[in-house]
């Protein structure tokens, strides 16, 4: 399971390069589940989920006091949550998922990226079946047997514990043991994570090569420029 991690980090790694547009985007999710509950990341999971998320891409202060203050502020402004099913080249799937204030503008945005770089939307469900939600939570400066210990003294069952290069530990476990994995790390003296997602991992990966790749890697970074998307997820191995 290792080398899916790859595929995050690789994702991760190019936004790096385009933090203004994470920044904003994180923004809306801040403010969509500040909305869903009491604006307090304490009696809210899903704001306590996406700041810890938000605290692995380095999101300033004010861009996540902003989001919640104008949650606390009673906007009107709605966002629905959508997910869209699709096919690249050579059997890669990809799955997209998006917060939007226009659900029209979004559907023709995504529909766009996948038609003009050889690839074609899917119907609800053509795809998601072959990814499996995970949760990832990554640390530095243990061992995997150290790792180990610490989840099982704490009675928190997971997927799978990976040592990565870097000195990273990566740990996989079931959606619903997120704040579990934390709260064991946090026990134990960790409280920096090196990612702390809910992710979609792919079953199988498929290798593209020359042109299917190169037109594969530009649909992605099209359908990540769309300001509705949050996320995409895929089945391509993109290698080291």
């Amino acid at each position: 399971m290792g080398r899916k991690w790859n595929n995050i980090k690789e994702k991760k790694a190019s936004k790096d390069a385009n933090t203004s547009r994470i920044y904003a985007k994180f923004g809306v999710e801040i403010y969509v589940a500040a909305r869903s509950g009491e604006p307090n990341p304490e009696s809210n999971q899903a704001l306590k989920f996406v700041l810890e998320r938000a605290k692995t891409y380095n999101v300033p202060r004010h861009i996540i006091d902003r989001a919640i203050d104008k949650a606390k502020g009673g906007s009107e402004e709605s966002y629905t949550e959508l997910r869209y099913e699709g096919f690249g080249p050579n059997g890669s799937m990809v799955i997209v998922d998006a917060l939007t204030n226009n659900v029209n503008r979004t559907a023709s945005d995504v529909r766009a990226a996948f038609g003009k770089n050889g690839g074609n939307m899917g119907v609800s469900g053509s795809v998601a079946y072959m990814f499996d939600s995970t949760a990832v939570i990554g640390v530095e400066g243990k061992s995997s047997d150290d790792v180990l210990e610490l989840l099982m003294e704490a009675d928190v069952d997971v997927r799978d514990i990976v040592e990565e290069e870097e000195d990273q530990v990566i740990v996989y476990a079931e959606p619903d043991q997120f704040h579990a994995v934390q709260e064991a790390f946090k026990q134990a003296g960790i409280t920096e994570f090196t990612v702390a997602e809910l992710t979609m991992l792919p079953q199988n990966e498929v290798t593209l090569e020359g042109e299917a790749l190169a037109k594969f890697e530009k649909m992605i970074d099209v359908l990540e420029d769309l300001e509705d998307v949050q996320r995409v997820y895929h089945n391509v191995d993109l290698g080291e």
